[in-house]
């Protein structure tokens, strides 16, 4: 398993633009075969700065992924309204592999009340 990290650099006065293309994601690409985790704006901080993250077996199987989002009624609709809109103004993707694996088990609760 690998996974995609997408950093964005967005017009600080188009993020609702943004996130109506972050929420088209959300029902594209799960539907086109990647395990989205998420789109995330811009809240505290950064006002230009998003990201969106999501699984996806190996690159071959992203290379067959991108083309289905492509021919996807709402995912080729998502790159029309962006370039369009003109939101985003860098874009740079990142496949990582979690090196951290198997995590450990969080802290054990005793459930008794003082």
């Amino acid at each position: 398993m690998i996974t995609c990290f997408i950093r964005y650099e967005i017009d600080p006065f188009k993020r609702e633009e943004f996130a109506t293309y972050a929420r088209n994601w959300g029902q594209a690409i799960p539907r086109c075969g990647a395990d989205l985790i998420g789109y995330f704006g811009p809240h505290e901080g950064s006002a230009t700065t998003a990201y969106g993250v999501y699984n996806i077996e190996n690159l071959a199987a992203y290379e067959a992924y991108r083309a289905r989002l492509q021919a996807d009624p709402l995912g080729a609709e998502n790159y029309r309204f962006a370039r369009q809109e003109r939101f985003i103004l860098r874009e740079d993707r990142i496949f990582l592999k979690n090196v951290s694996l198997p995590h450990a088990d969080g802290p054990k609760t005793t459930g008794r009340s003082s």
